[in-house]
C-alpha cells in the first residue's frame, strides 16, 4: 500500500492500523513530502514499532502524481510485492473495501474502486461538488473513449506486472489528473480493468488538497493525452 501523506497528522495513526487490520499481509509504505505539521515525524513512529510499515521522506518537487510515482518504484525494486495498491490517507478511501479490491485483483489487471455504480455512492459532499465530480468524469470518457465509470478515483490496486509494463517516466500528469492518466494509460497497454463499488466519504479531519487549479490542470491534461 502506498500511502502519500501531506498534512495528515490527525489520519494517519487512525489509517495505517486500519489498513493493517482490513488486510493482515500488506505492507504499508507512506510516501510524505515533507509535511510541516510533522506528519513525517508520526510516520516514523509508528514504522518503528511497525515491521509492516516503511516511510520514505521524499525530497522532490511536492505533489501526487510524482509521490505515487516514488512510492511505485520503491515497491518495484521487492521482488516479494505481488500487487500494488494505492488510496488516501483522510478515511475518504476506506480500507474496509480492501478485500473486495484483492479478491478482484485475481481476475484483472487493475481493479478501481468506482463511486459511480450499483452499491457505490458519495456522502457528505455538496450538491456542486457532486456535479462538478460527475462532469469531471463524463468530460474524461468522452474525450479519451474510455468506459471506465469512475476514471478520476484514487482507490487502485495493481498487479505487479502492470505498473512494471506501464512506462512510468512519461507520466506527466502532477495533480488530480495524474489518476486519469495511470488508468488511461493501463487501457491503452491492453491491461484488463474491474471496478468494484465503494462508498466515498468526505473527510472529517484535515483539509482537502483540490483547488481550481488542480481541476484546470487535469482538464487540460486529459485534452493533451488525447492528442498524444
Amino acid at each position: 500500500m502506498v500511502l502519500p501523506t501531506f498534512n495528515e497528522a490527525e489520519n494517519l495513526p487512525l489509517i495505517i492500523p486500519a489498513i493493517l487490520d482490513a488486510v493482515p499481509g500488506v505492507r504499508v509504505l507512506v510516501v510524505d513530502d515533507y509535511s510541516p505539521d510533522g506528519t513525517g515525524d508520526i510516520a516514523d513512529r509508528i514504522a518503528a514499532s511497525e515491521p509492516r510499515v516503511r516511510v520514505s521522506h521524499r525530497s522532490g518537487p511536492r505533489g501526487l502524481g510524482p509521490a505515487y510515482l516514488h512510492g511505485f518504484s520503491l515497491c518495484l525494486a521487492d521482488p516479494t510485492c505481488t500487487h500494488i495498491l494505492e488510496m488516501d490517507a483522510d478515511f475518504s478511501h476506506q480500507p474496509v473495501y480492501l478485500p473486495d479490491m484483492l479478491a478482484a485483483a485475481e481476475h484483472a489487471d487493475l481493479v478501481l474502486g468506482c463511486r459511480y455504480m450499483p452499491g457505490g455512492g458519495i456522502e457528505g459532499w455538496a450538491w456542486h461538488r457532486r456535479a462538478i465530480s460527475r462532469l469531471g468524469n463524463r468530460y474524461a470518457r468522452i474525450i479519451l473513449g474510455a468506459k471506465i465509470r469512475d476514471l478520476t478515483g484514487g482507490f487502485k490496486c495493481f498487479r505487479r506486472e502492470v505498473l512494471e509494463t506501464i512506462d512510468l517516466t512519461a507520466v506527466q500528469s502532477v495533480g488530480y489528473g495524474f489518476q486519469i492518466e495511470l488508468t488511461w494509460r493501463v487501457l491503452q497497454a491492453g491491461f484488463q480493468v474491474a471496478e468494484v463499488p465503494i462508498v466515498f466519504p468526505d473527510r472529517t479531519v484535515g483539509q482537502s488538497k483540490m483547488s481550481s487549479r488542480i481541476l484546470h490542470e487535469a482538464m487540460l491534461e486529459v485534452v493533451r493525452m488525447r492528442l498524444r
